[in-house]
């Protein structure tokens, strides 16, 4: 059997850009251009919370990094690389090869190269941490606390898919079950923004990514900000799979619906040309949804159903 050193050199040794010291040494050596600040994102992926146990390992080592070049791309920087900290019951060799397939296939697709991490046994499922680091110009970042009154508010991508996915594995609206094959891969291969994201750096106001749901994602916004949003549920980017599923699924799934990894982010109207040519560069679909105002919450417009209490709320791990 393969030793954990053996293992790192077979499935993680990668070629790394000129200037970056990666796998093999103490710790990374990554530069940061004249002028910027160094952006800096870990996310945690735990067996049975995150994803099931019989999960494709290579979607798996996608989402991995999937999850926090998001958090890159909402702060408007440009990735620089990643360490992998990756915790087994055991040291499976079909199951890494897949892992980390998906895993590089993305990094090298977003420019986050694999720089160091660590591996151990563990004694209860697989546990997977990934620390991303980019750069972002000094006062361009996209911070939560920004937005302004005024402001649009845009969506990139669509909603809805990767919740009603997941309702779908877990068994609800079995009448529906043929569209989980067309919905799961937007679960467990998002593709978050990355690059559109780092372009609209000192362009947008505010940013986040839409990782436990639109309300809940821009209620952070909105209060860190010290505003409030009205969004027009008509304007809603839906995914087109999900035309004729009755309001009682779809409006939880737009407003509600985590593990979308889109973004989030308000401008003002002035900056609007440019924004939709930056998407069309990148291949973004970008929708204005709404506006900032003076206040405090969200107000949803026109929704085809009444919010509950808690309308507002997303996936929250203690709750």
């Amino acid at each position: 059997m393969a030793g954990e050193f053996e293992l790192i050199g077979r499935h993680f040794t990668w070629p790394v850009p000129a200037g970056v010291l990666g796998v093999g040494d103490d710790c990374a050596l990554l530069p940061v251009s004249p002028g910027h600040r160094l952006a800096v994102t870990t996310d945690l992926l735990i067996e049975g919370r995150h994803f099931f146990a019989d999960a494709d390992p290579e979607s798996l080592g996608h989402k991995a990094l999937a999850v926090n070049v998001s958090d890159l791309g909402a702060m408007g920087a440009r990735p620089l690389g990643c360490v992998l900290g990756l915790s087994l019951p055991q040291a499976d060799d079909i199951w890494l090869e897949k892992f980390a397939r998906g895993f590089r296939a993305l990094a090298e697709a977003v420019g986050c190269p694999l720089v160091g991490g660590d591996t151990t046994r563990s004694v209860n499922g697989v546990v997977i941490s990934v620390t991303a680091m980019g750069e972002v110009p000094i006062d361009a970042a996209l911070t939560r606390s920004a937005a302004q009154d005024g402001d649009d508010i845009w969506v990139t991508g669509t909603l809805g898919g990767a919740h009603v996915a997941l309702q779908l594995l877990q068994g609800h609206h079995g009448e529906h079950l043929g569209l989980l094959e067309t919905l799961r891969p937007l679960l467990e291969r998002p593709l978050p923004p990355v690059r559109f994201g780092a372009s609209l750096a000192g362009l947008a106001h505010a940013a986040i990514d839409i990782s436990d749901g639109l309300l809940q994602d821009l209620g952070h916004i909105v209060k860190a900000s010290n505003c409030a949003a009205d969004i027009e549920y008509p304007l809603l980017p839906v995914l087109p799979a999900l035309d004729g599923l009755d309001a009682s699924i779809v409006q939880p799934a737009l407003l509600s619906g985590g593990d979308v990894y889109q973004l989030c982010f308000t401008a003002a109207p002035v900056a609007r040309s440019r924004i939709e040519a930056l998407a069309c560069e990148h291949s973004v679909r970008v929708t204005r949804v709404g506006r900032i105002r003076t206040g405090v919450g969200i107000n949803v417009l026109a929704s085809p159903l009444p919010l509950s209490s808690d309308g507002c709320a997303g996936f929250d791990h203690f709750a």
